[in-house]
């Protein structure tokens, strides 16, 4: 009887241990999945402050480049929201309002720059003061662009706007340094220099690529030979006129020869520059939930 006894209580035992031990494996396996769970949840929760941060740092980036060239106004806040992007327009914006951005100092610094202005323009008819007779003078389109600026008429700013560029020392730039590669316009300012300098060449062409070590970043090379033959006068005013050229052409190799009856005659391979096209440039971040 006491046998019995003790078997049955070691079987109550036994299952009871059975029990606590699926208790305590199901307690085990609720916690490994609340552990993964939670740590699922953390990870998303980085991940979207990480992408919300990122996007933050977009719109500020963007906002700021927007501000400092001075296409819009300045947000009201950090960035711009959609409604001031939706109601900004360029050709309303005087540089009165945007001091100390890049259009407000393109249009005002850069534009009146008198060693630039000193260039003749005499090509441009619309650059004709009407009154005067002569070109305009930065002062004078300055003038006409603050009278459109007090109309309060987006067309009359726009269009005194477009006076400046075409008219004041800004038209000058892309002639000194294009931004695009165009031999037929290097050859067509070479000639005019030497139709200035009262000297018809025979013929004018490209000297094919040339190397330039240590060059600023995205300034190119475009080669030219220079031949004359004539008296040294005005092999030398050729030269000149060359040399106090806008645009600039550096000599790399030349050969001068004297005949006999005072003809000089230069061959010479000379270098002119041109920019890469400027655009602002964008870069692209991934942000991977796994990473965090």
């Amino acid at each position: 009887m006491a046998k019995e006894v003790a078997v049955g209580k070691r079987a109550t035992i036994s299952e009871a241990q059975q029990y606590i031990l699926l208790a305590v494996l199901g307690a085990s396996v609720l916690l490994g999945v609340a552990v993964s769970l939670t740590s699922h949840f953390v990870k998303q929760i980085m991940f979207n402050a990480d992408v919300i941060s990122a996007e933050d740092e977009a719109l500020v980036s963007y906002s700021t480049v927007i501000k400092n060239t001075g296409v819009c106004l300045s947000p009201k806040g950090s960035v711009y929201t959609d409604e001031e992007l939706k109601n900004c327009t360029p050709e309303n914006i005087s540089v009165s309002q945007i001091p100390g951005t890049l259009r407000a100092n393109v249009l005002t610094t850069m534009a009146g720059n008198e060693a630039l202005n000193s260039v003749p323009n005499d090509s441009n008819s619309d650059c004709q003061n009407p009154v005067t007779g002569q070109q305009f003078t930065y002062a004078e389109l300055e003038s006409i662009y603050n009278e459109a600026d007090k109309s309060g008429s987006s067309e009359q700013l726009s269009q005194a706007s477009q006076l400046i560029k075409s008219c004041s020392a800004l038209r000058v730039i892309p002639d000194a340094l294009p931004a695009f590669k165009n031999e037929e316009a290097l050859l067509a300012s070479l000639n005019k220099l030497f139709i200035v300098s009262n000297w018809t060449p025979e013929n004018l062409s490209p000297a094919g690529s040339m190397s330039i070590s240590n060059l600023f970043p995205g300034l190119n090379v475009l080669s030219v030979n220079v031949s004359v033959e004539a008296d040294s006068g005005t092999t030398m005013n050729v030269l000149n006129n060359i040399e106090r050229s806008i645009r600039e052409f550096d000599f790399k190799k030349a050969s001068i020869e004297w005949d006999s009856d005072n003809t000089l005659h230069l061959e010479a391979e000379a270098a002119a520059y041109y920019m890469d096209e400027s655009s602002i440039v964008e870069t692209t971040t991934t942000k991977s939930a796994e990473g965090n």
